[in-house]
């Protein structure tokens, strides 16, 4: 592997995506960094009082988009930043100072957009059909019916969407896309694992 191997793993709701990157980062003795971005770019911006509910919220609220949409942080913002694009922001350097840091796993947070070009990077797309995902909504997440996971699902695609300009889940923008659904996540971390070497 290159040194400082990064994987970028973006994960459909109920697709067993978090396990798998614990399981990655387990077998490689990598890092593994979710929410704790969240909150080092919240302490940052001195929002750290928030709760962890609150944090999501305010992630979550991403203005519509347009036909005529940019991503913003293309051509840059004049004047003051709303507060959600500012944690983006705060967000993405400390994502790309992690990748700088050493070997790690970045769960979400868009990674794989913003360490786009890096030869170090591979990022993944996890998914799973409605069966395997209604399965773990039932036992993992509290009884969550397809509905509700696809719901979330719809504020993950938004949210990658307005910050990146790209389609979430279109495996043309990933390097590897897995599918959870007929195989154990320990073997499907081996098949990563194998992928990445050869990369």
């Amino acid at each position: 592997m290159l040194k400082n191997t990064v994987i970028a793993i973006s994960r459909q709701y109920g697709s067993g995506g978090r396990e798998l990157a614990n399981i990655l980062a387990e077998k490689l003795g990598y890092k593994l960094y979710d929410r704790q971005i969240v909150h080092m770019a919240a302490a940052q911006l001195g929002i750290s009082g928030m709760s962890e509910s609150q944090l999501k919220e305010f992630e979550d609220n991403v203005p519509p988009l347009s036909l005529k949409f940019m991503p913003f942080y293309i051509f840059g913002m004049s004047g003051a930043k709303p507060m959600n694009h500012k944690m983006f922001e705060q967000e993405s350097e400390i994502i790309r100072r992690l990748a700088k840091d050493g070997n790690c796993i970045i769960l979400g947070r868009c990674a794989d957009a913003v360490l786009q070009g890096n030869e170090n990077v591979c990022s993944v797309f996890v998914c799973a059909n409605d069966e395997y995902r209604e399965e773990r909504g039932r036992t993992v997440y509290d009884g969550k019916s397809v509905i509700e996971l696809n719901q979330e699902d719809a504020k993950r695609a938004e949210y990658y969407a307005y910050y990146t300009g790209k389609e979430w889940g279109n495996p043309k923008n990933y390097d590897l896309s897995v599918n959870t659904s007929h195989k154990s996540l320990e073997d499907i971390a081996d098949v990563i694992i194998e992928y990445i070497n050869k990369k």
